[in-house]
C-alpha cells in the first residue's frame, strides 16, 4: 500500500497515519519526523530547516525531497508507505510521481482530511511535548497527569515555536497558497478521496481503513 495524506497542519494526518502504518504493515513517512531529527542532530540541513519551521514557513524543496527519496530507498519502504506531510506542492508532487515511477512503485491512493480552521487552531495550539522522549500532550484532550511534566521521563514539557497562534497563522496561509492546490493535481490523477477528520480519532480511523480496504496487501 501506497499511499499520500493530505490536510492542514492539525487535521490528525500523523495520528492516523501510525494506525494505518501498524495495521497494514506499512511505513509511515513523516518529513516533519525527519525534519526535526535533522535539527536535533543539528546537521546543516537541520539548521538551514529550523530558521523556516520555526517561523511556520515551508521548508525548502531541495531539503525536503533529499530527506524523502533516502527514506523511500530504505528497506523500511519495499513493503509500502504513508507519506505524511509530503508533497506540500505540486513541484514536490511531480518530483515524487518521478521516484515513484522510477522505482515502478506508483502511489495507490490520496486522502485529504477536513477539518475547519477554527478546530485546526485548538487542536495545535493546546500541544505539549516532552523535549527528551518527545512524548506529546494535549492541553485539552490528552493533558498529561503531573501538570507541565511529562508522564514518562518527568521533563518539563514545551510548547514547540510553531504551534504558538502566529505560527499557526502563518502555517494555514501558507498551506492555502501552497499545498491546497494538490487536492485539484491529484483529483485530475483520480486518486483523491475526500475524508472527514472531524469526529474521534476511532471513527475517522473507521472511515479511513473503508477507503484503504482496496489496497491493503494480500
Amino acid at each position: 500500500m501506497r499511499v499520500v495524506f493530505l490536510g492542514a497542519p492539525g487535521v490528525g494526518k500523523g495520528t492516523q497515519a501510525d494506525r494505518v502504518a501498524s495495521k497494514f504493515k506499512s511505513v509511515k513517512i513523516s518529513t516533519g519526523d525527519l525534519l526535526r531529527e535533522a535539527v536535533r542532530n543539528q546537521s546543516p540541513l537541520g539548521r538551514e530547516a529550523k530558521s523556516y519551521m520555526d517561523q511556520g514557513k515551508l521548508v525548502p524543496d531541495s531539503v525536503v525531497i533529499g530527506l524523502v527519496r533516502d527514506k523511500l530507498r530504505e528497506p523500511s519502504s519495499a513493503n509500502g508507505f504513508v507519506l505524511d506531510g509530503f508533497p506540500r506542492t505540486v513541484p514536490q508532487a511531480e518530483e515524487l510521481g518521478d521516484v515513484l515511477k522510477s522505482a515502478k512503485t506508483p502511489l495507490d491512493r490520496v486522502l485529504n482530511f477536513q477539518v475547519s480552521r477554527e478546530d485546526v487552531i485548538r487542536r495545535l495550539s493546546g500541544r505539549r511535548s516532552c523535549p527528551k522522549c518527545q512524548a506529546t500532550f494535549h492541553v485539552d484532550f490528552a493533558p498529561s497527569k503531573t501538570g507541565d511534566a511529562c508522564d514518562r521521563c518527568g521533563e518539563a514539557l514545551v510548547q514547540r515555536s510553531d504551534d504558538r497562534r502566529e505560527a499557526i497563522e502563518t502555517r494555514l496561509k501558507v498551506y492555502e497558497e501552497q499545498t491546497a492546490p494538490l487536492i485539484q493535481y491529484y483529483r485530475n490523477l483520480h486518486l483523491l478521496s475526500e475524508l472527514d477528520g472531524s469526529g474521534t480519532v476511532d471513527a475517522v480511523f473507521e472511515s479511513l481503513s473503508r477507503v484503504l480496504a482496496p489496497y491493503k496487501p494480500t
